[in-house]
């Protein structure tokens, strides 16, 4: 096997060969180091490298895979990249700030704390933007990361340099966060699998437990690894009151999804969508359609009040607090548009933060129904393929499909769900751009209903031949 064909396996094609003994996790460890040597240096996705802790874990892994009757566990000697916002213990995490710079961790994070324990491998930390504010994956502490598909466009963020990693071959398994789409926005941006769970799926650290828009979750090349990843991590925390007691189960295998019924909205009633972007979600729906699935288009009653009212309110009362505590003392550390955030949230009352949580009342009022009279809903993940990796978020000429559009939220269509904390949502390739640049959809479900938007994803994968599967289907990255 070919290093970079190694590279591109997904954690469930791995552990089978591990198991069978035709691989073994330093052999996969090594050749990930050895491309991130080559690679990394064009996309600037890795953060924090842990490479000799990485090759000494994948050693004891080995041992364990070659002793007779070893215990071996669920994610034994897979590597993982940990978004550089989840804390790792011993480790540092900077959340992509020059403040943070020194800060070491006493702990990890209870979704970092069980793959760890579930046998993975972190073989480093992965890009952010500044306290993870941005769709824009820059900072000064780590520089600009880059889309492995085409390096003049951006990876999406916040957790975009997980995204870049996974596509452009340098890790098995990453993690992100998603509070405005901060999973799905580099998901479908670099062509991968994100998921957002609903809120206390997956247990967390403070603060970002107690955010009902927060979300942490699995990104990854393969629906069945997602599954694989939640499978580990979901289920009640004794030390995150917000988790939620039930542990779903999710299905790694696709099986027929014959009579599923999908309805579907190429814009949520109101929002200006790039060309090749409808193009291939309805080349996505025939998908689907060719699967025995009954999809219908649907009209949300969705207006801009909701850009006007939601989460740039939320964002600004929360997020918004700490860039305010920061300018006090460390404004010259950081970066532009943390500086305006602040500014912004400044000009914020305590009668905006209910805005946003009427707002989603409002819209669950139209969806709810919908989801009710069918099994998932599925819409574009972004509007755009992505911006330039030096987007400005705060460009006040930026468009969308010629329209004019909110350079920081006008490109995406992810945090409308996490406004709706409790609805699962996937987020899976569905074709590329003329920039080869990749598009994606989200399929959204019912509440707490994660194995369906499961099956319908393993489906659809399966019927497309999965992902990264030949090098005809990798980013085309000039070394």
């Amino acid at each position: 096997m070919r290093n970079e064909d190694i590279c591109y396996l997904t954690a469930t094609e791995a552990l089978k060969l591990f198991r069978k003994k035709a691989l073994s996790p330093v052999e996969l460890t090594k050749a990930l180091i050895g491309r991130a040597a080559r690679v990394n240096p064009k996309v600037n996705c890795f953060a924090d490298r842990y490479f000799d802790e990485a090759l000494a874990q994948a050693r004891a892994a080995e041992a364990r895979y070659m002793k007779r009757g070893g215990e071996v566990r669920p994610l034994e000697g897979i590597p993982l990249a940990v978004k550089d916002a989840q804390r790792v213990k011993g480790k540092r995490t900077t959340q992509g700030s020059l403040i943070f710079k020194d800060w070491v961790d006493d702990h990890s994070d209870p979704m970092i704390e069980r793959l760890q324990k579930a046998g993975a491998v972190i073989l480093a930390r992965t890009t952010t933007p500044e306290f993870c504010l941005s769709g824009v994956t820059t900072s000064r502490i780590w520089g600009v990361t880059r889309n492995p598909w085409n390096t003049d466009w951006g990876p999406g963020g916040s957790s975009g340099g997980s995204g870049a990693a996974l596509a452009a071959g340098l890790t098995t398994l990453a993690t992100g966060t998603d509070i405005g789409g901060s999973i799905r926005i580099p998901a479908a941006a670099c062509g991968i699998v994100g998921f957002k769970p609903p809120h206390g799926r997956n247990p967390d650290g403070p603060p970002a437990n107690f955010d009902r828009f927060n979300h942490c979750g699995p990104m990854t090349r393969s629906v069945a690894d997602a599954a694989l990843m939640q499978n580990i991590t979901s289920g009640p925390h004794p030390l995150d009151h917000d988790s939620l007691r039930q542990k779903v189960t999710l299905p790694l295998e696709a099986r027929s999804i014959k009579g599923m019924k999908i309805a579907y909205s190429v814009d949520l009633g109101y929002l200006p969508v790039d060309d090749d972007v409808r193009r291939n979600m309805l080349a996505a729906l025939e998908v689907f359609r060719g699967l025995g699935a009954k999809v219908v288009e649907v009209d949300l009653g969705w207006t801009d009040d909701i850009e006007r009212n939601g989460l740039h309110w939320y964002n600004l009362m929360h997020f918004g607090r700490q860039t305010i505590w920061q300018m006090k003392d460390n404004a010259a550390l950081m970066t532009d548009y943390a500086i305006r955030f602040a500014e912004l949230a400044r000009k914020s009352t305590a009668d905006d933060v209910h805005k946003p949580f009427e707002q989603a009342h409002r819209m669950y009022q139209t969806l709810g129904p919908v989801l009710a009279a069918h099994d998932v809903f599925i819409c574009p993940t972004n509007t755009a393929p992505t911006v330039k990796a030096d987007h400005d978020p705060y460009d006040p000429n930026f468009t969308v499909a010629g329209t004019k559009a909110d350079p920081e939220y006008g490109w995406v269509m992810s945090h409308h769900f996490n406004m709706l904390q409790n609805c699962p949502v996937l987020s899976v390739p569905s074709g590329h751009a003329a920039t080869r640049v990749p598009t994606a959809v989200q399929i959204v479900g019912r509440t707490f209903d994660d194995v369906r938007v499961f099956r319908a994803a393993l489906a659809y994968e399966k019927a497309l031949g999965g992902w990264y599967t030949s090098k005809a289907k990798r980013p085309r990255i000039e070394f």
